[in-house]
């Protein structure tokens, strides 16, 4: 086996300030075997998945003898310059964009994370979060392991490395089985690249079909953009390998009950995806009519918060009669508000990516739709552009229900006390938004929008009922008891 090659693309000058190791968020997947471009195809599928992660992009192929890799800070375009990606050849790649989920932002914990063992080379991508991943760590550790990067990803290669098993196919089986939570995992050696997904499917992850090679994608507009087909999902429990023999699959866990993400639709998902058997644009718009017909209300026109609360805003447009109108102008340079790790910067963005237009709001009484608030600082300061602009009155419809519960599998609030609903009484919603009106799509509302298996789905950020149990050392809050002590603090300032 040759020595593995290994690059890192520059960070063009960006800063990349210090985040803790706490949950932030997750991040796109792409991998393809079976062609001469898939370098090519790998670097255009990671830009329609951009939006999954803003922090650093890596890309690793193989020609069949060595892999070779190529990670940056910062997007896409920046992380993999053109001039560098030309070191990279082969039949087959994968690669990953990243916010971070647990480690720090910086050019280490960047993926896919490539190593040496016993077996050869292996680099491994991963989208969600393992609730075990501090108890596994202190084992491995324990048993002479030694960490390059912070990333819980990195675990699974120690698990691999550790295996008795003579198959690496075997070994990822059981290694699998060991870890706990949320994750999709695309792996690349020299001679195949395989797909994983946790035994309750918590983050999509499908397989597509280009010409005579296979491909994997956390989106399906990753296929779309270099003409693949969308074949189906890969199953939560399932393996599956691609290689010279095709496609081939096989369980590692026996089916249990699926917890789909159900914010992957209400947000992090393009609006021109179709996952978890729902076409998301069409899910957004039932989200919109449903709010429509819960929290009705007298306005002028309906506003749509760009970009994600697009397709609910057209759907409560049409289920209200009330004409729809173009409210703010985004800047389509900027980045996403919610998946910024650092929380100063999140206010900056909204002030730098959004505007208001006087001329359509002045005087106007406003439905705004937005897809959720988590923290509430972005949404405050977005109302704040609409008085500005002279809204006469501005009524909030959010297109999910309130977000009280923290989420261990991969998403930016990992403890009560970062919530917005966990803060403010329902009742003072308006007055901290400075609005006439706040209305939250209900939990009901939301399982009846979705046409694919319902109850398939993991609500616990709205419910508190987390499919997968927290694992000691874990910081989980207790909702029940964080929630009313600061809400009961609030009411009394």
């Amino acid at each position: 086996m040759k020595q593995q090659v290994s690059k890192t693309g520059p960070t063009k000058g960006r800063e990349h300030l210090h985040v803790t190791d706490r949950i932030k968020e997750h991040c796109g997947l792409f991998g393809i075997y079976g062609t001469p471009k898939a370098v090519k195809h790998t670097f255009y599928s990671l830009y329609s998945l951009q939006h999954r992660g803003e922090e650093g992009a890596g890309i690793a192929a193989t020609d069949g003898n060595v892999i070779k890799d190529l990670r940056g800070m910062g997007q896409v375009g920046d992380a993999l310059p053109r001039e560098s990606l030309a070191q990279l050849t082969g039949h087959a790649a994968i690669g990953h964009v990243r916010y971070s989920t647990t480690g720090s932002s910086n050019i280490t914990n960047v993926q896919p994370i490539m190593v040496q063992y016993a077996r050869g080379q292996i680099a491994v991508a991963h989208n969600g979060n393992l609730v075990n991943a501090q108890a596994l760590r202190s084992q491995l550790e324990s048993r002479g392991s030694i960490f390059r990067t912070t990333t819980d990803s990195e675990i699974i290669l120690h698990l691999l490395a550790q295996s008795c098993q003579p198959d690496w196919l075997d070994a990822l089986a059981n290694s699998l089985n060991e870890v706990k939570g949320a994750f999709s995992l695309v792996f690349i050696t020299p001679n195949e690249v395989v797909g994983a997904r946790d035994p309750h499917g918590f983050r999509p992850l499908l397989i597509g079909k280009l010409d005579n090679s296979y491909c994997l994608a956390s989106e399906s507009c990753a296929f779309d953009l270099i003409g693949a087909e969308t074949v189906r999902e890969v199953e939560p429990g399932e393996i599956v390998s691609l290689s010279r023999n095709g496609l081939a699959s096989r369980r590692y866990a026996p089916p249990t009950r699926h917890a789909r993400c159900i914010f992957e639709l209400i947000y992090f998902a393009r609006a021109d995806s179709s996952l978890f058997g729902e076409s998301v644009h069409l899910f957004r718009q039932r989200l919109g009519r449903r709010l429509a017909k819960e929290h009705p209300v007298n306005a002028d026109f309906v506003v749509a918060v760009p970009h994600s609360a697009t397709s609910a805003a057209m759907g409560y447009h049409r289920e209200s009669g009330i004409p729809i109108e173009q409210g703010f102008i985004a800047n389509t340079y900027m980045g996403r508000t919610f998946i910024q790790p650092f929380q100063g910067r999140r206010t900056e963005y909204v002030n730098i990516k959004l505007n208001a237009v006087p001329r359509v709001l002045k005087d106007k009484r406003v439905v705004v739709v937005d897809d959720s608030i988590v923290r509430g600082t972005t949404t405050k300061s977005k109302m704040q552009l609409l008085r500005k602009a002279g809204a006469k009155e501005i009524h909030l419809r959010i297109s999910c229900p309130p977000h009280r519960h923290p989420c261990f599998y991969g998403i930016d609030f990992a403890s009560c006390d970062e919530l917005i609903a966990n803060k403010v009484l329902p009742e003072k919603m308006a007055e901290y938004f400075e609005v006439d009106s706040v209305c939250y799509l209900s939990i009901e509302g939301l399982k009846a929008c979705a046409e694919s298996e319902p109850e398939g789905f993991c609500m616990a950020c709205f419910d508190g009922k987390y499919p997968v149990n927290i694992t000691e050392g874990t910081c989980k809050t207790s909702f029940e008891q964080t929630a009313r002590q600061m809400i009961t603090a609030t009411s009394q300032q």
